[in-house]
């Protein structure tokens, strides 16, 4: 008897990511091996080893991150809130729970405390198992755990944090309310004088323009300075993820970083983010630029 791991997503050898989300069209992988599922609380968790991406992680039947490209999703994500901020001491991730983003928060000599709050265990322990590189941000002395609901955790906390990235799934199912106004509002209640947030921009602009239209306007009604920027990853919908970026400053420039390393720490702290990078991600195609106008 085979106790191989059966998945309705894969047949044939082949992970198939199918979802009314990118209607037409489908992103697929070749399985070398699954090593885990099951479902957790909140959400179908899928592990499989990848033939040319290494170790996959799959959240209701959605690749959330791959080995091969992770790290262009999670450094943009953190630094281009990081290097938005003179000074950012105090940060929380909501989601995150692979802890990419916690690693590259950590990279920032300034921060004295990083608090990460994700509804789901099973991500936490499960990357720790099997995406040590990615989980390596839960070692460190500056970096909080926390399980639970970002929303609720949200609520009392007032003028607590320099930066807030909300690193979450995609807009349908456990991270639904994080792409709405009352959650902007939280998190701009939550953030210090000056603060930054960015969030995971509901993917792409070849798919989502009306998506990434609705989220720009729930931000622009809550925070004084609002872009739209984008990074490229083959694996996620049409090979690539945009961010919303805001700040309470109405007058800080987020195109432009405001700290930067030198190119000797870039080459050696990122393998994508660079000063340069940073601000290219701000340029939009005209289709984009116009509905984003």
């Amino acid at each position: 008897m085979s106790n191989e791991i059966v998945h309705p997503t894969i047949k044939d050898g082949w992970f198939r990511e199918i979802s009314n989300m990118w209607p037409g069209q489908a992103m697929t992988l070749k399985v070398k091996k699954v090593v885990h599922h099951e479902k957790s609380k909140y959400q179908d968790v899928l592990i499989f080893e990848s033939t040319d991406y290494g170790m996959v992680l799959v959240l209701d039947n959605v690749i959330q991150a791959t080995e091969r490209d992770e790290f262009s999703y999670q450094e943009m994500i953190t630094h281009l809130a990081m290097h938005s901020h003179p000074n950012p001491e105090n940060v929380l991730v909501i989601g995150g729970g692979d802890g990419g983003v916690l690693r590259e928060i950590v990279k920032h000599d300034c921060v004295k405390k990083a608090v990460l709050c994700d509804i789901d265990e099973a991500v936490i322990r499960l990357s720790k198992q099997y995406l040590p590189n990615m989980a390596v941000g839960f070692d460190h002395p500056k970096v909080e755990v926390l399980v639970g609901d970002g929303f609720k955790y949200l609520e009392d906390k007032k003028n607590q944090f320099d930066v807030i990235i909300t690193d979450s799934s995609d807009p349908e199912g456990p991270a639904e309310a994080l792409f709405q106004k009352a959650y902007f509002e939280l998190l701009n209640g939550a953030l210090r004088e000056g603060g930054v947030i960015t969030t995971q921009g509901s993917e792409n602009q070849w798919l989502h323009m009306p998506l990434i239209v609705d989220l720009k306007k729930a931000c622009k009604e809550v925070f004084p300075t609002v872009e739209y920027a984008y990074t490229t990853i083959p694996t996620y919908p049409s090979g690539q993820i945009g961010f919303m970026v805001c700040s309470k400053d109405a007058n800080r420039n987020l195109r432009k970083p405001l700290r930067t390393w030198s190119p000797e720490e870039e080459e050696k702290l990122c393998k994508y983010y660079s000063k340069e990078i940073h601000e290219a991600s701000f340029v939009l195609p005209n289709f984009a630029r116009k509905a984003l106008q």
